[in-house]
């Protein structure tokens, strides 16, 4: 992708939002209910409809002022406006394409740019976090953030490094995955696994249990060792060009792997993943790859139904409540299979959150951006999921469970959470159910 000169208006020539898509939107407000952020504001430019009305704006002529941006900035992606369009208002590619044209042609703050940065320094590199697994897991067991906090000097941190501190999972140890693990019983299918940065660095205990379903189900498992990032984390913050680079390079690392599904257990890496051929449309040597990798994606709900189970799912006496990650609901359309797999479980009881469909305010380094909204949006989920009444809260993407855990927290509540597929797991291995309420 060349530097593409800029034009009158607030978007340059480099695939600024589609004028179709944006004559789409009939401002008829179905989706207003469904937004995050005009829920919590109740100002039309923080709606979907609004904001679309600024892509209008700036395709016509308007400049590109701090007001504008920090309207585009405010929306999570969460994409729930796409599920609530009547007239099928493709708005989802429409913030993504506004998203690159910011990040191209308006100059922040220098603090948002340090922060930034420092974000797309770390995130995005699997090795990088892994590195902070030691100190993070000594940092946890000496209780030094209690201490901070007692101190008070906590509060003098800047606020997107306390909500970093405070986001932080428990570090536990690791399990070792190979680069091939074998079917169990007759092969099925050949599936090639992602494993992620933030996934494999602070949640590994869902690849080892992702690997270990695949093979139970039939399937060989292969795990490319050089995998790094899919680039969902910057496409979603509109660093289009670091974001090629990784679907580039994580191209180049499946491509020889000659496997029948690629699948992913993380629901925001999904929703880039199956979006390569928009991202890669531009490039020759990769567009056609592109469209025959992202064809093989499936999110491990998906693929499991798919399939079809053959493994004896054992009884997990427990209440569960099921969180719909927006990017698995939303953004791939995904809702009834990870419910078809978990009320599958014998003596599993699935409770429903009120008011589900609204994101809980993770919506990928958003709760680091945004920390105001993020933090009401978190807190509001976390009484809606207490409300349920559940022992365990079960979602599909690490960014929602360190939210809503860091929300219940703050409530001085705590609930066990896991993963759809450390559910499934745990029935198919026949463990106690406490092993998941051990959270």
């Amino acid at each position: 992708m060349t530097e593409t000169p800029a034009r009158p208006g607030a978007f340059d020539a480099l695939h600024p939002p589609q004028r179709e898509l944006v004559d789409d939107c009939v401002h008829c407000g179905f989706c207003l209910p469904s937004c995050p952020t005009y829920d919590l504001w109740g100002e039309e430019m923080d709606s979907p409809r609004g904001r679309i009305y600024l892509m209008k704006e700036g395709l016509e002529g308007e400049p590109m002022t701090d007001t504008m941006v920090g309207h585009f900035d405010a929306c999570l992606g969460c994409m729930a406006c796409v599920t609530a369009c009547p007239s099928g208002v493709q708005y989802d590619t429409l913030i993504t394409e506004t998203r690159a044209q910011v990040e191209r042609n308006h100059q922040r703050g220098r603090w948002e740019r340090f922060l930034r940065t420092a974000i797309f320094t770390l995130f995005p590199y699997p090795r990088r976090l892994k590195a902070m697994r030691g100190p993070l897991a000594l940092y946890q067991r000496l209780g030094i953030g209690n201490l901070l906090k007692r101190s008070g000097l906590h509060a003098l941190l800047p606020e997107g490094l306390q909500v970093m501190e405070s986001l932080a999972p428990p570090i536990g140890r690791a399990p070792k995955l190979g680069n091939r693990i074998p079917a169990r019983g007759k092969r099925r299918a050949t599936v090639g696994m992602i494993t992620g940065c933030v996934q494999s660095a602070f949640f590994p205990d869902v690849n080892a249990a992702t690997a270990r379903i695949l093979a139970a189900e039939g399937c060989d498992v292969v795990i490319p060792p050089a995998q790094g990032c899919c680039g969902a984390l910057s496409e979603h913050s509109g660093r289009e060009e670091e974001a090629i680079k990784f679907a580039r390079d994580l191209l180049d690392t499946f491509e020889e792997s000659r496997v029948d599904y690629v699948v992913i257990n993380s629901a925001g890496c999904g929703s880039t993943l199956k979006d390569y051929p928009r991202l890669l449309q531009d490039d020759p040597e990769y567009a056609e790859r592109a469209e025959r990798f992202s064809a093989r994606v499936r999110d491990i709900a998906e693929l499991l139904v798919e399939l079809g189970p053959v493994a004896k799912r054992h009884p997990l006496p427990v209440q569960i409540a099921y969180h719909d990650a927006c990017h698995l609901a939303h953004g791939q359309g995904i809702r009834s299979q990870p419910r078809e797999l978990l009320r599958a479980i014998p003596e599993l009881e699935l409770k429903e959150i009120n008011r589900g469909e609204l994101c809980c305010g993770s919506a990928g380094v958003y709760n680091l951006l945004q920390p105001e909204p993020a933090r009401e949006l978190g807190d509001r989920k976390a009484e809606n999921v207490l409300a349920t009444g559940a022992k365990l809260l079960v979602t599909a993407n690490p960014g929602c469970s360190m939210q809503i855990r860091t929300a219940l927290e703050r409530r001085g509540e705590h609930l066990a959470m896991a993963h759809t597929v450390e559910v499934l797991d745990a029935s198919i291995r026949a463990q106690a159910v406490e092993t998941l309420l051990r959270d």
